[in-house]
């Protein structure tokens, strides 16, 4: 469960970033009178960006949690009998979520306040339903998404979502690692 709320800080990278790019409040002064306004000046007008500086961390953290995890041993390959390519997915997350929350107004406490809401329950929903693998943070570090259904050792498995690394294709053998009853991590077998 940590690593799905770890892979949603993960997802929300790019609104991090654009939020304290449209938040962050250092004022700049080059006269000769001026003068550093101090550190408690400077980190309460700037909450919400140390927030998403925190956010980013957690993120990166998650992701070298989760590149830690695909190093491990992988499982019994399997062979893909049936592949497609649901990288979409990455773009429909950015556009659903990402690019409306950028759009809110940082400076009123109201609106503060329902974009942590907001957050709350786009991540309650994200982590129940398993949807961590439509991560535009992952497509951005080179990952892939198919759907696949696949001849494992106990028998065939439809509709098992793959990220990956690789570029798959039909009949393709493949080992794995699973990171949730049908979400798996999978490389191409080398022989």
């Amino acid at each position: 469960m940590y690593r799905k709320i770890g892979l949603f800080f993960l997802s929300l990278w790019l609104f991090f970033i654009l939020t304290i790019i449209i938040t962050i409040n250092i004022p700049i002064c080059f006269s000769e009178n001026s003068e550093f306004i101090g550190f408690y000046e400077l980190i309460t007008t700037n909450i919400i960006p140390l927030i998403c500086i925190l956010c980013l961390f957690i993120g990166l953290i998650s992701y070298l949690d989760f590149s830690y995890i695909l190093k491990g041993a992988t499982q019994m390959p399997f062979s893909i009998t049936h592949i497609e390519n649901i990288e979409y997915e990455h773009l429909t997350f950015l556009t659903t979520y990402i690019i409306p929350l950028v759009c809110f107004n940082f400076v009123n406490l109201r609106y503060q306040i329902v974009l942590v809401i907001l957050l709350i329950v786009i991540g309650l929903i994200y982590v129940r339903t398993d949807l961590f693998y439509a991560n535009p943070t992952l497509a951005i570090l080179n990952y892939r998404i198919y759907k696949i259904n696949g001849q494992f050792k106990g028998g065939v498995r439809e509709n098992i979502i793959l990220i990956s690394r690789d570029k798959l294709e039909l009949n393709q053998r493949c080992d794995y690692i699973k990171l949730d009853n049908r979400i798996y991590y999978a490389k191409q077998k080398i022989v």
